[in-house]
């Protein structure tokens, strides 16, 4: 055997009897001879063993009343113990019927015919087990030498090969180094004839200039032909002074430093810059006809501007012709005059049954029709069926609509089929992470491709009131690449959409604090005046709560309901501080419980007093 290191061969052998040793030493024909003693020894072994009884034997009968002997029992075997069991039945008490079988030996004992029958036992077994040590040995030995010679014929064909790449390597060495010296002569070459033509154009070049100072000397001395010295040191003085249209402003000749300064021509740069800002003031905003016809993605952090852009958007859909839907779970009808909206959760998940299945009837049709895809766009405009359908709030659907296999399917129908069907879907919502389309986490594969729009948002640093700082990132449909964008400028927040003329974009002057903080002044005591008169024993939360649920015109609130949508500065609240507002409101008459998380809100004292009743 072959061993790794000296220290593996010490560990191997100390480990190995002298036999083993011995038996590793000898040649393949004296292991051939030394397995077939073994197994001689085993087989002689084991017919020594397999004959003859090992032990004495007493054969025994039993008197029967009628006087006979029965030494057999009824499967023909005789009666027979071992003396020791003899003698032992003899102490515990023999039946007096129990006599020996004189029949057998010496009255009844009959002597062992092979006692060493348990040691011609132990040595087949020896002989079977050395012989198949020994086979096994051999066997080891022979895996060993089989690996030794594959690893042999590895070793001589990578000497092989590594010969066969040496000889190529140094053919590959002397055909680079003519390469390399071919180069250098080239190079050389092409660097002397460089040389040459520079300086040959150098030379052009001077021969020119020197040409062109001539001219320009014989021109000023035909100009100045018959002026005194005094009188051309006045004209070149008045050269210099003089303003050229090459030249911007009150630049002079004299005054000229950067050549970049001039300008072409008599063109005027204030025209052009002027003309250059109105055109992209115009082209800042034309990104948003992307999210007319495409399912899109609207998010990113509050006052960020996300409702803002849903109601423009919302605006050039219905210009544009769509039957504009619209699902906002916050908000009433108030805030969407001129368009389809549903606030409730019952005729949100409704809104949502029929859309998914107006998709799935318009693609079977489309399916089983013979009409390519842009003729069939133009047959749904043509008869009116162009639809868009805008959810805002959509993070908190899957909290409210239990049929999750429901806003599944919306979700992938509408994120993957609605823009071919004139039916594309804008959602707004807080993020976009896995569970930002109505909470379902499977959608995430789809809305990471989908047509996103990021609204940036940043901390007013006088109120510490986020707002919108009127810029987005954009990430096309299909692409990880994100684009700066401005958002559309709006003076308010779109509520009516019955007129149809597109919404100008006027910039805001700047406004200084002072302003600002008269302006927010007004619209607290504009507040305080459209709203009902807060009362005194309310805390500022509770009264924030109430004029919350005035404003958005509900008879009812809903601690679930209220809970992801309620804020103040920013801050939401859990479910056990709403409960404990809602029981504020109560205490002060203002409200009544209908069940332990709905509140109904009292429109006057006498409404009031009646529900108590």
């Amino acid at each position: 055997m072959n061993y790794l290191s000296e220290k593996h061969k010490t560990l191997s052998e100390s480990q190995q009897s002298g036999f083993m040793k011995w038996f590793g030493q000898l040649p393949m024909d004296k292991k051939a001879v030394a397995i077939g003693l073994s197994l001689t020894v085993g087989i002689s072994s084991a017919a020594m063993a397999w004959q003859g009884t090992s032990s004495d034997r007493i054969y025994f009968c039993i008197k029967t009343p009628l006087k006979t002997l029965v030494c057999q029992d009824k499967n023909n075997r005789p009666f027979r113990m071992t003396p020791f069991y003899w003698e032992q039945w003899k102490n515990d008490g023999m039946p007096p019927q129990v006599v020996r079988d004189p029949a057998m030996g010496v009255n009844g004992l009959v002597k062992a015919t092979n006692p060493y029958k348990a040691s011609w036992a132990f040595g087949g077994f020896l002989g079977f087990a050395l012989a198949g040590w020994m086979l096994r040995h051999c066997q080891y030995e022979e895996k060993q030498r089989a690996v030794f010679e594959d690893i042999a014929q590895k070793r001589d064909a990578a000497k092989a090969e590594m010969a066969a790449r040496s000889e190529l390597l140094d053919s590959y060495k002397d055909v680079a180094i003519k390469e390399v010296e071919l180069q250098a002569d080239l190079d050389l070459i092409a660097g002397d004839r460089t040389v040459d033509i520079q300086k040959a154009e150098i030379y052009a070049h001077t021969e020119i200039e020197v040409t062109q100072m001539e001219a320009s000397d014989a021109i000023f001395e035909a100009q100045t032909a018959g002026m005194s010295e005094e009188q051309k040191a006045e004209y070149i003085k008045h050269l210099r002074d003089t303003k050229t249209p090459y030249l911007q402003g009150s630049q002079t000749l004299q005054g000229t430093i950067d050549p970049n300064d001039k300008v072409t021509g008599g063109e005027q740069p204030a025209f052009r810059q002027v003309a250059e800002g109105i055109a992209s003031q115009e082209n800042k905003t034309a990104w948003v006809q992307n999210l007319i016809k495409q399912t899109a993605l609207i998010w990113g952090n509050q006052g960020g501007g996300k409702s803002w852009l849903a109601r423009y958007v919302a605006k050039k859909k219905k210009e544009a012709g769509y039957r504009v839907v619209v699902l906002d779970p916050d908000s009433n009808r108030a805030e969407w005059k001129g368009v389809e909206s549903y606030h409730s959760w019952s005729d949100i998940e409704q809104q949502i049954r029929d859309y998914v299945k107006e998709l799935e009837e318009r693609l079977k049709t489309f399916n089983n029709s013979s009409l390519s895809e842009d003729q069939w766009r133009q047959k749904l405009w043509s008869e009116g069926k162009a639809l868009s359908l805008i959810c805002e709030e959509a993070t908190t659907y899957g909290d409210f609509i239990k049929d999750e296999e429901l806003l599944s399917k919306f979700g992938k129908l509408a994120l993957t089929k609605s823009r071919k069907q004139e039916m594309p879907l804008t959602v707004v919502a807080h993020n976009n992470t896995q569970a930002c389309l109505f909470g379902i986490k499977s959608l995430h594969n789809l809305v990471s491709k989908m047509l996103q729009v990021e609204c940036l948002a940043l901390v007013d640093p006088i109120t510490l009131q986020p707002k919108s700082t009127g810029k987005a990132k954009v990430k096309l449909d299909s692409s990880n690449e994100w684009l700066d964008v401005h958002l559309p400028t709006m003076t308010a927040k779109i509520s009516d959409f019955n007129d149809t003329r597109p919404t100008k974009s006027h910039p805001i002057p700047p406004i200084d604090k002072a302003t600002l903080e008269r302006i927010y002044e007004l619209e607290i005591n504009i507040g305080s005046k459209a709203e009902s008169s807060p009362t005194p024993s309310l805390t500022p939360l509770a009264q924030s709560l109430l004029q919350y649920l005035q404003r958005t015109g509900r008879t009812s609130a809903v601690i679930q309901e209220i809970q992801p949508n309620f804020k103040v500065k920013g801050q939401r609240f859990s479910s056990e501080e709403l409960k404990r507002l809602f029981n504020e409101l109560v205490e002060n008459s203002l409200a009544v419980w209908l069940d332990a998380n709905t509140i109904e809100i009292a429109q006057n004292q006498t409404d009031l007093e009646d529900r108590q009743k």
